[in-house]
């Protein structure tokens, strides 16, 4: 029965192993370009939240350009996501995505906390985009080191 247990285990985990990294690709892929597009068709339950940051670091642009060219970004960051050997160019772009999204905690305390460590909802939302860093950095950790060639 032990042996029949862990050959199950082990095709379990083979099979898991196998779908992590494309199922991790479409997630990313699904959450940035759904939320970019319900950015720019102006749905977003975010968008006010985004605004009211954008006015706060960015008072020089206007609304709507900067919400336009942050859900193209986003659409970006998902489709990217998807294309084999982009993983590189997905995480460099997620990354400024990311400090981005975490400002709000700073900057908007009041739309983001309703006392001490404890988040409104929109404070949830942010600091749920701790599963996102995780989930690029286990896409990262399967990447083949570069081979860059010596004296160049």
């Amino acid at each position: 029965m032990r042996k029949f247990l862990e050959k199950i285990d082990f095709e379990i985990i083979h099979t898991l192993r196998k779908l992590s990294m494309p199922l991790g690709r479409v997630a990313l892929f699904i959450v940035f370009f759904w939320f970019g597009i319900l950015k720019i068709i102006g749905t977003s339950p975010a968008n006010p939240m985004v605004q009211d940051l954008m006015h706060a670091t960015l008072p020089f642009m206007s609304w709507n350009v900067f919400i336009v060219l942050f859900s193209i970004y986003e659409m970006i960051i998902g489709i990217s996501f998807l294309i084999p050997r982009l993983e590189r160019f997905s995480i460099a772009l997620l990354m400024p995505h990311m400090v981005m999204t975490i400002l709000p905690l700073i900057f908007l305390r009041t739309m983001t906390w309703q006392g001490f460590l404890t988040p409104t909802l929109e404070g949830q939302y942010i600091i749920k985009n701790l599963v996102i860093i995780a989930l690029a950095v286990g896409i990262a950790a399967h990447l083949h080191p570069l081979h860059l060639k010596k004296g160049k």
